[in-house]
């Protein structure tokens, strides 16, 4: 495909088309619609070099850093993949979801997503590798419903590791490029598989990392040789698809693409780690973000430290395709365009509003009886997370018995489990599998990003707790979260996407199945009975 200019003249026609974009305030002007490189990774932290991270690897991500904006105050509204997936299409946080706020959910058939709005609105839309999942998309027309756009899976190759997928994501944004109308306005997912487990173990040694390039184990695991090999695995995968990102990019070049093309580089969560992945602190749903667009961002190199959140995409790209939210046929979304970081010059805190992110979870991976998920809703400010359990009598995690099923297998879990078993050390089990003791968890996330220290109970920051918490209600009031009319529980009697998810815990229990049964967790897991 060939990248040509749009030389706009005054005639009637051209000027009805420059009339229809001229509400978009850009920089300066731009001639044709951005094409849209999303890229999602499934299961990574920010852990990127670009931050400052020495055991792991990142050069295209970093340039999208360096050459557009990196922002260190990016969250996900829920740290799991199918509900953090649907923040992003929608623009809506969980609590406004109905089914789709929870994971392993049918679609609602109701929300409307933004790459169908594109789709209506001239722009192609196409995905590889991880979409909305694991979850029921729907159906329209006696079709599957897409989401995203229609699947590009031509091409395989051969990973670094026997755990990552044999996808070759590149090959196939190369082949939808080949293949894509000349002149055609796009928009592509690329949604990497990794750092997703399962991790074949040591290859990041293997790879010539070494266990002392880490500088810090988190304070919520033990710092032992299984565990740093565990994050070094774990950063051979982030490094994977920073490779095929940076394929793409050469592609864009080589096309003469890459100036229109706005990419983004992201993750659904944080890493795939006990007290990361599926809960509500820091390594959970903070998550790296880098954005390259030189048409349309100014003073590129900036460092942006405003607090924002998934929900802020679906009204970014729409307002830059030239397309009014309100006209989009799509929920309302709380979110806001970035267009306003993008469009500054400054760096640090731009925008002096975006000081507050909302986050929350449902119900997860089945596996508590009277398939209850875990519920919390939290407020992150520049300093400080405020969290609510609503039913602390609940495992955060999951029920010991059927092997805590919102957690994946690992080596750092299984360690962290059997440390508890032979008696050395019950502490990391407390923290990422035991009951929470409180209903309120307060932390400074600025001295204490590992959130050990619960500040809940300390009187001189009582008032700032209080104020935190109510924004947080007043938003959720606003946004019309069940949770604060007391009908949270309605999130427990939507359906699962498969059949076995109803009712698990019981049928496990009754013997109709087994751990095997859930394969994201090892049978090693499962503990004989409930523990107190």
């Amino acid at each position: 495909m060939k990248n040509r200019s749009i030389r706009w003249t005054l005639t009637i026609g051209t000027l009805a088309v420059v009339l229809a974009y001229s509400f978009i305030q850009y920089p300066e002007k731009v001639q044709e619609r951005p094409n849209i490189l999303f890229c999602i990774m499934d299961d990574a932290s920010p852990h990127m070099s670009a931050y400052g991270i020495d055991w792991v690897s990142t050069p295209h991500f970093d340039r999208l850093a360096r050459e557009g904006l990196l922002f260190t105050n990016a969250y996900t509204p829920n740290a799991k993949c199918a509900p953090s997936r649907a923040n992003v299409l929608t623009g809506r946080n969980s609590w406004q979801l109905e089914e789709a706020g929870n994971h392993g959910a049918v679609f609602p058939a109701k929300f409307k997503t933004f790459p169908e709005v594109l789709r209506e609105n001239g722009y192609e839309t196409a995905r590889t590798g991880k979409e909305y999942a694991p979850g029921d998309p729907g159906m329209i027309d006696g079709k599957r419903r897409e989401l995203i756009g229609y699947p590009v899976k031509k091409h395989n190759t051969e990973p670094w590791t026997t755990g990552m997928s044999s996808a070759d994501y590149s090959a196939e944004f190369d082949y939808f490029l080949d293949n894509l109308e000349d002149g055609k306005a796009w928009f592509f997912w690329y949604g990497a598989h990794e750092p997703h487990r399962k991790y074949e173990y040591g290859s990041g040694q293997t790879n010539s990392k070494k266990l002392e390039d880490i500088d810090r184990v988190p304070a919520f695991w033990p710092d032992t040789d299984t565990v740093r090999n565990d994050m070094l695995d774990y950063a051979l995968e982030i490094e994977y698809a920073d490779m095929h990102l940076g394929r793409m990019i050469e592609s864009l070049e080589k096309r003469g693409l890459l100036d229109n093309t706005i990419i983004v580089m992201t993750s659904d969560h944080g890493m795939p780690f006990p007290r990361a992945k599926a809960q509500e602190y820091i390594y959970s749903n903070k998550v790296p973000l880098a954005i390259r667009w030189p048409k349309g961002i100014k003073s590129p190199g900036r460092i942006i430290k405003d607090l924002v959140s998934f929900i802020d995409f679906a009204p970014t790209f729409l307002e830059l395709a030239g397309i009014k939210f309100d006209d989009s046929e799509m929920h309302p979304s709380p979110g806001k365009s970035l267009t306003d970081i993008f469009y500054s010059n400054k760096e640090g805190q731009v925008n002096p509003e975006r000081d507050f992110v909302l986050i929350g979870r449902e119900r997860h991976d089945y596996g508590r009886p009277e398939n209850k998920g875990f519920p919390i809703r939290g407020i992150v400010s520049n300093d400080y997370l405020y969290l609510f359990n609503y039913d602390i009598s609940l495992y955060p995690a999951g029920n010991p018995e059927v092997g805590y099923l919102d957690c994946d297998a690992s080596p750092t879990k299984t360690q962290i489990l059997n440390m508890r078993r032979s008696g050395q050390d019950q502490f990391f089990w407390n923290l990422s599998f035991g009951k929470r003791t409180s209903e309120e968890e307060f932390f400074n996330v600025t001295n204490d990003p590992d959130c050990m220290i619960n500040l809940s109970e300390d009187p001189n920051l009582l008032e700032l707790k209080m104020s935190l918490k109510n924004r947080m209600e007043a938003i959720l009031k606003e946004q019309e979260d069940p949770r604060m009319f007391g009908n949270g529980d309605v999130f427990n009697s939507y359906r699962f996407h498969k059949p076995i998810g109803w009712n698990y815990y019981e049928r496990f229990m009754d013997g109709e199945f087994t751990v095997k049964d859930t394969p994201w967790v090892n049978p090693t897991d499962a503990e004989k009975g409930p523990i107190d």
